[in-house]
């Protein structure tokens, strides 16, 4: 005689994939003040993430030297499971980082996002960034006020972007 387990399945929440709109994201990126040098690097780093999908551990490992700029201007990257990617760059990107680039360090093995010691951004000072800023922008962008926006909100963004344009699913998550 077989048994039949009953054994409930696990009962979880299934979360519904947190993005931007492009007025959101617009208004995300144009939060830092530019005045100051922090405001700068901040306003790329956002404009980056959204633009790129770049995870954040990606974003704050990238060095000067794997930017590339001239008529088909990239980013070479490592990725998760030691995976290189290159990833071509907009010119609103290329604008922002060429100005970025002139107020680094030419070390190319200096990280792109330093600290204002010149150490490497951390994981928690992202999320910490992106947090400070999307409160900010919130106030230009009411929608943002009830969004929890974390650094893996800018890869989400990018994603919906993509399959906005008409990109299949399978190109977005290579």
């Amino acid at each position: 005689i077989s048994q039949v387990l009953a054994i409930p399945a696990k009962r979880t929440k299934s979360t519904l994939v947190s993005f931007l709109t492009a007025p959101e994201a617009a208004a995300l990126i144009a939060a830092p003040d530019t005045r100051t040098w922090l405001g700068r690097r901040d306003r790329l780093l956002l404009h980056l993430g959204i633009q790129t999908g770049l995870r954040v551990s990606e974003l704050t490992s990238l060095r000067v030297g794997d930017i590339q700029l001239g008529p088909h201007s990239q980013l070479e990257c490592l990725g998760k499971g030691r995976k290189q990617r290159v990833i071509p760059l907009q010119k609103n990107t290329v604008k922002l980082l060429t100005d970025w680039l002139g107020e680094l360090p030419s070390a190319p093995d200096g990280a792109l996002f330093p600290t204002s010691t010149r150490a490497r951004l951390t994981r928690a000072a992202v999320g910490k960034l992106v947090t400070r800023h999307a409160d900010a922008a919130a106030e230009r962008c009411p929608s943002l006020a009830g969004k929890n926006i974390t650094p893996h909100t800018l890869r989400h963004t990018c994603a919906m972007s993509l399959l906005h344009a008409g990109i299949d699913t399978a190109s977005i998550a290579l």
